[in-house]
């Protein structure tokens, strides 16, 4: 399927890995012009020239930068071009216990899974109201409805992210832009084999029996019993990217395997 969206011109924040990686991949083989990025400079130019080596006729660009970081925030927003396609993917989370959370551990994912994605918004969306069309998406998470107790604030701020996408949403009316929210399960991405990798070694079990375990005791909700694979979540966010799409504006897009429904 074509789907319309060569010379397209995409960032994605948080890309250098994981589904903005995935995302980067599906994109730049339709034809569009992405810009990825990365907190980790070494890690985005290594992912670049991976980009790059795939796809030869493609243009691929890095943007290197850290949302957490105010100053390169503004930086990030500056050596943006005219953007096409916003998806607002970065996010950061760590496991705590909430009664043991500090200000920083709230502000700083707050700072970037939310704050991101206003900042970048409210700098590209004007262009695309004026042209008459263009594409943001957000990239939440099953946490945003299924809250793990020791992910709280992760979970906030995924959360928060519908609420803005459908305001967002409210200000494309009558136009060609649209603004959705795509909702991710447990998915396998680098950093999900890694964890998978470490229990299966610290119980003496395989990978596939850690897999099973899973489903069968922490995501019980799943109709599908298994991870997704990134080209899942990514090929999904492509067809929200594209003309092709053009009727679906406002919504949340779930990815999960029927774990939330």
């Amino acid at each position: 399927m074509d789907l319309k969206i060569k010379n397209k011109v995409a960032f994605i924040s948080g890309s250098s890995s994981g589904i903005g990686y995935a995302t980067a991949k599906v994109l730049l083989n339709e034809g569009a012009k992405v810009y990825i990025n990365g907190k980790d400079k070494k890690k985005l130019d290594d992912s670049t020239e991976k980009l790059k080596k795939s796809f030869p006729k493609s243009h691929v660009f890095a943007v290197h930068g850290d949302f957490l970081q105010e100053n390169q925030v503004d930086e990030i927003i500056k050596k943006l071009p005219d953007i096409d396609i916003l998806i607002n993917n970065v996010g950061i989370y760590k496991s705590q216990s909430f009664f043991k959370t500090k200000f920083d551990d709230w502000m700083d994912p707050f700072q970037v899974n939310f704050m991101s994605g206003v900042r970048l918004s409210k700098h590209i969306l004007p262009s695309m109201l004026s042209k008459n069309w263009g594409r943001i998406i957000f990239i939440s998470s099953e946490c945003a409805y299924l809250v793990p107790e020791d992910m709280i604030p992760y979970s906030v701020t995924k959360a928060s992210m519908h609420a803005l996408s459908k305001g967002l949403a409210n200000l494309t009316k009558g136009s060609g832009v649209t603004v959705n929210t795509i909702v991710p399960g447990s998915t396998l991405s680098e950093g999900a084999e890694d964890f998978l990798t470490s229990l299966s070694k610290k119980d003496n079990i395989p990978v596939e029996e850690v897999k099973k375990r899973f489903f069968e005791n922490v995501r019980t909700s799943s109709l599908i019993n298994r991870f997704a694979n990134m080209n899942e979540v990514a090929t999904t966010v492509a067809y929200l990217s594209s003309p092709l799409s053009s009727a679906t504006n406002g919504s949340v897009i779930k990815v999960e395997g029927g774990s939330t429904s």
